[in-house]
């Protein structure tokens, strides 16, 4: 059985970029495979945020320094919620969010400037995909870009 519940793939390309137009990507593209556990229903030690910065899961008992959590609604819906939507206050000009996208993962080579989603919980299902935007986190003052894909979720381990 696995011991997943919201596996993501991610590519995380930008870092630090100007604010001139579409974010150029600074750091070379990776791209991996993650697991999330639900903010509800898991111990407390599974990781249920996620940081751009970094690339990496985020334990929510220990630190708010994350982008966005995964849950499980109580009605069964796979969601993320983005900082702003549990209330955790930024006070940057640019909050954390999500942008559904419909073209493949591989065909996204951009990340838009606005229109994210940034103060509701985003529904979630396998095979959606999403440009994502961080909180910012480096000395310029300005957001890093990922794309996000959806590829399994195991309910058993939330």
């Amino acid at each position: 059985m696995r011991s997943s519940l919201c596996v993501l793939l991610v590519l995380w390309a930008a870092a630090c970029s100007d604010t001139s137009g579409l974010p150029a990507a600074t750091l070379t593209n990776v791209e991996r495979a993650d697991t999330l556990y639900s903010l509800i229903g898991t111990p407390v030690a599974t990781p249920s945020g996620y940081a751009l910065d970094g690339g990496r899961r985020v334990r929510t008992d220990q630190t708010d320094a994350f982008d966005f959590a995964y849950n499980v609604e109580p009605d069964g819906r796979h969601v993320f919620i983005p900082r702003a939507a549990l209330g955790i206050d930024t006070t940057n000009t640019a909050n954390p969010g999500f942008q559904a996208r419909t073209e493949t993962f591989e065909a996204i080579r951009a990340a838009p400037s606005n229109s994210y989603v940034t103060d509701t919980v985003v529904p979630i299902a396998i095979g959606d995909r999403f440009v994502i935007r961080s909180r910012v986190t480096c000395s310029l003052g300005v957001p890093k870009y990922a794309k996000l894909e959806i590829v399994n979720f195991d309910d058993v381990a939330r």
